[in-house]
């Protein structure tokens, strides 16, 4: 009888550990997809813009350096995350690693040249606003990237909401029409997610 009682105990035990474990299970999954959401739910903007190559004193080949070596984009457009521009890097930067690689290539020899008579390349804007429009990169990265805890090394996805897949260009080109449509159908396309609606953001 008492062996009967305590196979009885075992078995609700077992069962209500069971359902203990589904339970915190069932949790886990409903919680999952919601924790997800908070970090990957930006909506991108859509447009696309017939773009052409921008003639520059060096072809810069994006897809070598984001592509085939996986260079961040912050590491060369440092100014992107703390100022309201992107930056152009600084030539002590690009000779920094193209003093001992690849020196023997022609673009290479080129931006030596510069180097050497310490005049800095005329790089020429591709993706151009009026003055009018307040664009800021800071807040965009910050809202983006470090606000959702949104993995950095892979912030090119974020940059190609604006700029293309610059990875597969070599020179860049404007693809998109960073015109007032495309910047307010992005912002209301993700007003739940804290996109201003207010004209003096972007207007000052």
């Amino acid at each position: 009888m008492a062996a009967n009682n305590r196979s009885a105990n075992l078995n609700v035990q077992h069962r209500k550990g069971f359902v203990l474990a589904w339970v915190f299970g069932m949790v886990a999954l409903l919680l999952a997809p919601a924790a997800i959401a908070t970090k990957y739910d930006v909506n991108a903007p859509t447009g696309t813009h017939e773009g052409e190559d921008v003639a520059q004193p060096i072809e810069f080949p994006h897809n070598i350096h984001v592509k085939d070596n996986g260079i961040n984009c912050m590491y060369c457009h440092t100014y992107a995350r703390r100022s309201k521009v992107a930056g152009i890097p600084p030539t002590s930067k690009c000779m920094g690693c193209h003093k001992v690689i690849a020196t023997d290539k022609p673009r290479i020899k080129k931006l030596t040249e510069f180097w050497t008579n310490k005049t800095p390349p005329p790089w020429k804007k591709v993706h151009d606003l009026p003055d009018f429009v307040h664009f800021t990169h800071e807040i965009h990265l910050k809202k983006l990237v470090f606000d959702r805890d949104f993995p950095v090394e892979n912030v090119k996805e974020v940059c190609a909401f604006c700029h293309g897949e610059l990875e597969n260009m070599t020179v860049a080109k404007k693809v998109k029409p960073l015109n007032m449509g495309f910047c307010v159908g992005c912002h209301i396309a993700n007003k739940e997610l804290g996109a201003p609606g207010d004209c003096w953001k972007c207007h000052k």
